[in-house]
């Protein structure tokens, strides 16, 4: 007996009705809370005999459909789907216009069928919010049209609701019989496996600090997806704060299939629209983009082939896409929705919008939330949460606004000027946001909307982004609190003497309760990384649950392995590296003589960076070196990373925290050697302190939250890139005499022998503090 499925009205229709182009160009759309009220402005219109909200429900076969219609007129016999919108109704796109029409159909045949009704009018309500004026387009069906409407809708979906149920139980039974697949665990990968497991089925978080080496990527994602069929998991989100740990998750997947051939299991790499985009230089709707025109016609077919290929990256979406002519980034978005495990970056889940966490609330899914690197997710939740407006763009786009935006502009450049108005201080901070610019950046952007929903072919690129940017703005002044700043920032022009513009900024400095959230939405989360430590750290500034579990996996690699010295008598601060270079460039030669071999020198900044390597190619010009740019292309950091070869000789200077300071692997002879040039503290300034000095007031340790944690994690992670493999033996020179104080060394990984210091104290612990950051709103 086939089993019987339940789906809404509008997830049948999105799924069955939608034709002809994708057409993404930007018009701007109310809110959900103005859809809302517009819904409840129409009805409001309507007499006392009109029903509102009407619960309906019917079946075909073994699909049962159920939703509620926004209205129905038994005197006029008209069923009314509402909608709400701005500017030419003229201008919906195509495609919405075709859903509209299915939903109002579906809902007309269900009541048909509840009410025992010939025929319906079934009618199109859209409401312009801006001016309330209703646009009314109906249709007269009977019910036999009707019937056949919904059946047809029913019977595309139903086949595809078959489909993946068979999948979702083939799927399961896989993963129960799933066996690790490498001949044994490594040395702490079973106890990283059990715990994550464990989180798993005790619905918890875990923190898992385990060393370079173990195979954390499978130690994770295979405890992660055993626990599927058990807790009834829809998804496991594999997220990563970088490029290459994207790749280690698909390589990871790869070997897992390769062991189980016969696993049904569907994994889809995520990735920026600007990566993804086949025409960067067409609008995306059909008029313009090939990929675009008629996309929803080939949908189903390319769908169909995505979900029976397995594992789907960015080149496999791209070919897949390209083969049946539809947009590569779009066609990626659909086949999430039929996914088992997504690889992504952090911001696909953790972002203001994130895609996977709305996803995930609207779908009501059970997911799996699995954080690789997540000392990075510290730094990264800020950046997620804070928006800044430049003067500067404001000035531009005033120079060519049109009419009807001059007024606004005018004002809010009125406000900015007051804001700016006494202070003498290049960075300044606010003890609250300033009313009157936030009226008046409101106002502008009301108008801008306006603007763009009665010109919607209108093409300006500047008071586009203008535009987006001050959304996003206003959107977190709303969540503005004592976990966040408004700070402004002066620039100075070109001869340094008079300010050129300003830089206003919401800057967020604890993300935890904005991240708190997104913790919640998981059934389990695992956050692992070989730099964790302390946890209360962490736990503190990512709002992790109180619950949340701790592992410190030993490391399988001994102290031998490793020699690891500190010239105590080096300092590496900024008022000393000249007069240190020497000292520096010497201590590199002398190490690459008596062992040559592949090396990596870490510095604090380019500019030291390319001082240190200019001085040890002029005094050493023997010696092979290879140097770190700005702003380095993949191809290019692939060709840096290309010259550490086996049986290479040379060093490579990189930044510390950069590209090439975690997330790369270099294992035997392919390195032997790291030379760390700082502590990795970030730089005292003015926009730091102020950092420190909130973080002390909501968390205490504010130096060390601030400066000292995250710097010791950067020294870390650069000098885990040399003992890859039990096998690996190397040398790291941690250079700067700061290195020998008791409370550094505490924070190095236990199992190093540190020569030349003093002997490591007992682990630090971070202490618990009262939580005085709330979640915002």
């Amino acid at each position: 007996m086939s089993k019987r499925y339940t789906v809404a009205v509008r997830t049948l229709c999105e799924f069955t009705a939608k034709q002809g182009d994708l057409d993404l160009r930007f018009t701007p759309s109310p809110t959900a809370l103005q859809g809302m009220a517009g819904h409840g402005e129409v009805t409001s219109r309507r007499g006392s005999h009109y029903q509102r909200e009407v619960s309906l429900c019917g079946s075909h076969l073994h699909l049962l459909v159920r939703g509620r219609a926004d209205g129905y007129d038994p005197l006029l016999g008209r069923i009314e789907e509402i909608k709400t919108h701005r500017g030419d109704i003229t201008k919906m796109p195509d495609n919405h216009r075709q859903l509209h029409w299915a939903q109002a159909r579906v809902y007309a045949w269900l009541l048909c069928d509840q009410l025992g009704l010939a025929e319906l009018e079934v009618a199109l309500v859209y409401l312009d919010i801006a001016s309330g004026e209703e646009t009314l387009l109906t249709e007269r069906r009977d019910r036999a049209w009707l019937k056949a409407f919904f059946e047809s809708l029913c019977v595309r979906f139903l086949a595809w609701a078959e489909q993946e149920a068979l999948h979702r139980e083939a799927r399961n039974a896989a993963l129960v019989a799933l066996t690790f697949p490498h001949v044994e665990f490594r040395t702490g990968q079973r106890e990283l496996a059990e715990a994550v497991y464990k989180a798993h089925v005790s619905a918890r978080c875990l923190m898992a600090q385990a060393p370079t080496g173990i195979g954390k990527t499978i130690g994770t994602l295979f405890p992660a997806l055993k626990a599927v069929p058990g807790q009834q998991l829809d998804k496991v989100f594999f997220l990563t704060a970088k490029t290459p740990g994207r790749q280690l998750a698909l390589d990871a997947m790869q070997v897992l299939q390769t062991h189980a051939p016969e696993m049904p299991l569907r994994v889809l790499e995520l990735v920026a629209k600007e990566k993804a985009c086949e025409h960067p230089d067409k609008a995306c709707h059909g008029d313009s983009c090939p990929l675009a025109r008629g996309f929803y016609d080939r949908l189903p077919q390319a769908r169909q082939a995505a979900v029976n290929l397995g594992v789907l990256s960015k080149s496999s979406v791209r070919s897949l896409a390209l083969a049946h002519s539809v947009c590569p980034y779009y066609l990626g978005h659909e086949v999430l929705r039929w996914s088992d495990v997504v690889v992504g970056d952090y911001n696909h889940y953790f972002d203001l919008t994130a895609l996977l966490h709305s996803l995930t609330m609207s779908e009501s899914w059970r997911v799996s939330v699995l954080v690789d690197e997540a000392h990075n997710l510290v730094e990264r939740g800020r950046q997620m949460y804070t928006a800044e407006l430049g003067q500067g763009a404001l000035r531009q786009i005033r120079k060519s606004a049109p009419p009807e935006l001059k007024r606004p502009l005018d004002r809010l450049q009125r406000q900015w000027n007051a804001l700016l108005k006494n202070q003498i201080e290049t960075y300044k901070v606010h003890a609250g946001l300033p009313e009157k610019f936030m009226s008046s950046l409101q106002n502008l952007i009301a108008g801008i909307t306006a603007f763009f929903a009665d010109h919607p072919a209108t093409r300006d690129d500047g008071l586009q982004g203008f535009y987006f940017d001050a959304l996003h703005f206003l959107r977190l002044t709303e969540l503005h609190g004592p976990h966040s700043l408004f700070d402004v920032t002066l620039s100075a022009a070109p001869t340094g003497s008079v300010p050129a513009g300003s830089t206003l900024c919401i800057r967020n400095v604890v993300p935890a309760p904005l991240l708190k959230s997104r913790w919640g939405a998981a059934q389990s989360a695992t956050l692992f990384s070989a730099t964790l430590s302390p946890p209360q750290y962490l736990q503190d500034m990512l709002g992790l649950p109180g619950n949340t579990a701790w592992l410190d996996v030993p490391s399988a690699f001994d102290a031998g392995q490793l020699q690891v010295h500190v010239a105590q008598d080096m300092s590496t601060r900024f008022r000393d590296r000249k007069q240190s270079l020497r000292q520096l460039v010497n201590t590199l030669a002398k190490q690459y003589a008596s062992i040559p071999g592949n090396y990596l020198a870490f510095f604090s900044s380019f500019d030291y960076l390319q001082m240190a390597a200019d001085e040890l190619m002029a005094s050493h010009p023997g010696i092979a070196v290879w140097v770190q740019s700005r702003r380095m292309s993949e191809a290019a950091r692939d060709t840096f990373l290309a010259r550490f070869k086996v049986q290479g000789q040379g060093i490579g200077f990189a930044v510390l925290g950069g590209a090439f300071g975690e997330g790369i692997d270099l294992p035997g002879d392919r390195l032997i050697g790291a030379f760390i040039a700082t502590l990795g503290l970030p730089q005292i300034n003015p926009v730091n302190e102020q950092i420190r000095q909130q973080v002390h007031a909501g968390l205490g340790h504010g130096y060390n939250y601030t400066y000292l944690f995250p710097g010791i994690q950067k020294v870390v992670q650069a000098a885990g890139r040399v003992i890859r493999t039990p096998l690996d033996r190397g040398v790291v020179h941690l250079m700067d005499d700061r290195f020998a104080r008791p409370e550094v060394q505490r924070l190095l990984p236990a199992w190093w022998q540190v020569s030349a210091s003093t002997p490591k104290p007992a682990a630090i612990s971070a202490g618990r503090h009262p939580a005085l950051f709330r979640p915002a709103g």
